[in-house]
């Protein structure tokens, strides 16, 4: 007992060593394609140390998701390929110990990871996840910082392209000022041999001081003149000129009230309850869509169908269109046909609205839904990981950061396509969220039962020489077969 209880203390101390080891790179890959994808967000805004450190911060919460998963895969290859390379674990075979003891310590610690992960992802994640968006919100609406460039077009102003031919200390030479606030067909377009750009002492407006320039604004906003080669237009020539333009350079954070109603910041308590009112609620409404279709559409009111009797349902069944139809003249016969299409085409249009607005709510509780399933999804993840990645280790038997990282991130491509696949499935309507969200884990769990069990044999299933034979095989059993 006491040999077992330090080979589990030396089991788990290696792979805790190399969980930390792993995660950490694992979040700052991760962080750094999150950065990338916000990028224009931060670069260029004047926004300070603590507003990036809060982003970074929040960042690397909403990455841990998907980095605990591949950093478990990873850490338990590495774990039993450097002791399958050692001859670690042949030595505690042949001392009696299976691989299912052996793994029994860290099946405990990744189950209790696993917890932690759900109690992460169900506690801390939403309220991470409100700040992340609600900070991403208030940087994409601040205005970039005041940095005009000389030989390229500066878009930084809403509506307003300045391009500068040149600086010389703080003079900006040859400026082209096109103002597109009022619509491209209305647009100002100014000339100006040199001028100055500051900032208002509010920080809400930029001062163009321009001097010795043109300006040209057309009038078609005032009437609608068919031949635009007579559209009139004011040209005003100056020597000092001054415009005022909104530049709002200061930084305004949002209330996390904008993202409160979402998906993205509940947790499951949350989710299922207003899982149950969007059901409620929707069914509610396709009733009584339903049923108003069948009222005034189709049957009309005089039809309806909770007061349908068995004589009208006789009446009903032995009316005969075609024939009614064939009886009317020719005059009656086309105005009988207008007024059908014209009948069509509004049911045709209410049913594409009646679908549209159905669509809209649907989609609304399909990514409660599947925020939900996502919940546990990256529990059980952690597990399946675990269960393909000591047996692989076990039979790869190869340590170090080589080809333990080559197979972790194949194996964690296929699970973010077959995952991912299964989210725009769900997320369409094409599948339920449970068959959408729970795929991944289906085409995996089969993988890490079969790995295990290969383990457990000592199964040479990634040796060269077992294929080889298996070949050679193939080769005598064809020869058999042709003579």
């Amino acid at each position: 007992m006491k040999i077992l209880k330090r080979i589990d203390a030396y089991l788990i101390k290696r792979f805790i060593g190399l969980l930390i080891m792993t995660f950490v790179i694992c979040v700052f890959i991760l962080l750094m394609q999150f950065l990338w994808k916000h990028f224009d967000d931060l670069v260029g805004k004047g926004i300070g140390i603590g507003v990036i450190a809060e982003f970074f911060l929040y960042a690397t919460a909403y990455c841990v998701p998907m980095a605990l998963p591949l950093a478990i895969l990873l850490a338990s290859l590495m774990s039993f390929g450097n002791m399958g390379e050692n001859f670690e674990l042949t030595a505690m075979k042949s001392s009696g110990v299976s691989l299912f003891r052996i793994m029994l310590p860290l099946v405990i610690f990744v189950t209790l990871i696993s917890t932690g992960a759900y109690y992460f992802s169900n506690n801390i994640l939403p309220h991470t996840q409100a700040k992340l968006f609600t900070l991403i919100i208030s940087l994409k609406q601040k205005s970039p910082e005041l940095d005009v460039p000389s030989g390229e077009f500066y878009t930084g102003i809403g509506g307003v392209n300045i391009y500068v031919r040149e600086k010389n200390n703080g003079l900006l030479c040859d400026l082209f000022i096109y103002d597109f606030s009022k619509g491209f067909n209305n647009a100002t377009v100014t000339v100006a041999d040199s001028g100055r750009i500051q900032v208002t002492d509010d920080k809400k407006f930029l001062l163009l001081s321009l001097y010795n320039g043109e300006s040209f604004e057309n009038f078609n906003n005032q009437q609608n003149y068919r031949n635009t080669q007579n559209i009139p237009y004011r040209r005003e020539i100056f020597a000092n000129k001054e415009i005022l333009l909104d530049f709002d350079s200061e930084f305004q954070r949002y209330d996390e009230s904008i993202v409160s109603d979402t998906h993205l910041s509940k947790n499951v308590n949350q989710l299922s309850h207003t899982i149950d009112s969007l059901q409620s609620t929707f069914n509610n409404r396709q009733s009584d869509l339903c049923r108003d279709m069948l009222n005034s559409r189709y049957l009309e009111k005089q039809y309806a169908p909770d007061s349908i009797t068995n004589t009208d349902a006789e009446r009903i069944l032995a009316f005969s269109s075609d024939s009614s139809f064939l009886s009317l003249d020719q005059s009656n016969m086309e105005t009988a046909i207008t007024f059908a299409l014209q009948k069509a085409r509004e049911m045709k249009n209410n049913i594409e609205y009646n679908k549209l607005s159905l669509s809209e709510s649907q989609n609304y509780l399909r990514r409660h839904q599947i925020e939900w399933h996502q919940k546990f999804t990256l529990s059980f993840a952690c597990l399946i990981f675990f269960f393909i990645g000591a047996p692989l280790g076990a039979i790869i038997r190869k340590g170090g950061l080589g080809m333990p990282v080559v197979i972790s991130v194949m194996m964690f491509i296929i699970y973010y396509i077959i995952n991912n696949t299964g989210i725009k499935m769900a997320r369409e309507g094409l599948w339920t969220p449970f068959e959408g969200m729970w795929l991944s884990s289906a085409v995996l769990l089969p993988i890490g039962i079969f790995l295990t069990y290969k383990a457990a044999r000592d199964a040479t299933l990634f040796r060269v020489e077992y294929y080889v034979k298996i070949i050679e095989k193939i080769k005598v059993f064809l020869k058999k077969q042709k003579k």
